[in-house]
């Protein structure tokens, strides 16, 4: 029986055959990419880090937000002070697009994580060619073989990668990689179920030297100083913020910061 993972990356992969073109284009279009911007430096700072992510739908949530303008919001994260946006490009189950990946591009300055299943090297040329400065890999997605060369390939392009876990073996295979950003999905993407130990369980585990990304879940102020008591360096977050009336006060309340 096939998982929900598995169903979203045959999607991808038949969306990735449908907007193809060569290769040797493709790698044409680097010359005019954005530069890249320093995402692991930006989520170094002192203090807790926030990724805010530009998301209308999920698999296991349905639909959050219409989101008319996705550069609009992007710059309320910025001036809520978001470290990172980043931007769902997955267009079946999140309803992303690389349209609003180069809009919020185009709108601000600060590193923008390409949130989506890479699971070709097609797509991770993709990334840098749009403006990508952070790449997600998912251990759980990928063959240590892909993940490792998907890594490589990255950095060789600029690009910082978060490598995102679910459990110890996948923590295991992250570390294999000498992954530098570890991300902890406390959702498990293969049967949609959340795991509210993942937290407390992996971030311990991740070595000191490595940025440290709480993602899923986190939707108060104590589930970020919860986080932060834990070690981790920061949060990705979606839903809470895309549903917040006012998404720059969002940010700065799961923060502790007066608004």
């Amino acid at each position: 029986m096939s998982s929900v993972l598995d169903s979203i990356i045959e999607g991808v992969k038949e969306d990735v055959e449908q907007r193809r073109i060569p290769v040797a284009q493709l790698l044409e279009k680097l010359s005019s990419a954005e530069p890249v911007r320093d995402a692991f430096a930006a989520l170094s700072t002192q203090g807790t880090s926030v990724i805010a992510e530009v998301k209308r739908s999920s698999p296991s949530k349905g639909d959050l937000a219409q989101i008319p303008d996705p550069a609009r919001l992007a710059s309320e994260y910025k001036a809520g002070g978001a470290s990172v946006i980043s931007v769902l490009t997955e267009q079946r189950r999140f309803k992303g697009s690389i349209a609003d990946f180069e809009a919020v591009r185009a709108e601000v300055d600060l590193p923008l994580l390409r949130k989506d299943f890479i699971v070709t090297e097609y797509q991770v040329i993709e990334s840098r060619v749009i403006g990508a400065d952070l790449q997600l890999l998912i251990v759980a997605g990928l063959s240590k073989t892909e993940l490792r060369d998907f890594y490589q390939m990255s950095y060789e392009l600029g690009m910082n990668v978060l490598v995102e876990i679910h459990n110890e073996q996948e923590l295991e295979a992250a570390l294999d990689i000498d992954a530098k950003i570890i991300g902890i999905n406390s959702r498990n993407l293969k049967t949609l179920e959340v795991d509210s130990k993942a937290f407390d369980l992996l971030l311990p585990l991740i070595p000191a030297g490595k940025i440290k990304v709480a993602e899923s879940g986190i939707a108060t102020r104590l589930d970020v100083a919860h986080i932060e008591e834990l070690g981790g360096d920061a949060i990705l977050v979606g839903e809470t913020l895309v549903k917040a009336a006012n998404p720059t006060i969002g940010i700065q309340t799961l923060l502790g910061r007066d608004c």
